[in-house]
């Protein structure tokens, strides 16, 4: 379903699922939807501040979160307070699905992060992954969620990679 103007900058609640369980829901601006792609804004919805050592999320930092409902992941644009760009966090995911004012994205573990200059790609949580058992379980979705974030790693080591998806 795409959204017109009229329905875009609505409210909506983004619901991150993982093992079967809400994460975490926030609320977010809807920015946009042309039916594949779901684009949302919101400021940081963590408590406190997130030191990963390679990034700190923290109160004012504001993520436009792009969302698919035919790829296995998502790409979050991070930028601090004062508009400047940190870099892009990706979570590999099964494909969102938005219904009414609900944006639920299964989160599958694994992600990348590539800082705002490009010198600093890593992927994050593979041991977690791994622990999750989805391998056993579903392997289908762990292949998919692997290629994602290979496919992942890939736009990130290359100028304007990831971006291309974002315009």
């Amino acid at each position: 379903m795409s959204v017109n103007s009229a329905e875009a900058r609505r409210p909506v609640d983004v619901v991150l699922v993982k093992g079967g369980r809400t994460k975490i829901r926030y609320a977010a601006e809807l920015l946009s939807d042309d039916g594949t792609r779901i684009a949302v804004r919101a400021p940081w919805a963590g408590d406190g501040v997130r030191d990963f050592g390679f990034v700190r999320f923290e109160a004012g930092d504001v993520f436009t979160e792009y969302y698919w409902r035919d790829r296995w992941y998502a790409i979050k644009e991070v930028r601090d307070a004062t508009g400047a760009l940190k870099g892009w966090y990706c979570d590999v995911t099964r494909p969102a699905a938005l219904s009414g004012g609900e944006l639920v994205v299964e989160d599958l573990d694994l992600d990348l992060w590539r800082s705002a200059d490009g010198t600093d790609v890593r992927r994050l949580d593979e041991d977690e992954f791994e622990e999750s058992g989805l391998a056993g379980r579903d392997p289908a979705a762990a292949a998919a969620a692997m290629a994602a974030l290979d496919e992942l790693e890939a736009l990130a080591t290359v100028e304007g990679g990831l971006e291309s998806l974002l315009a």
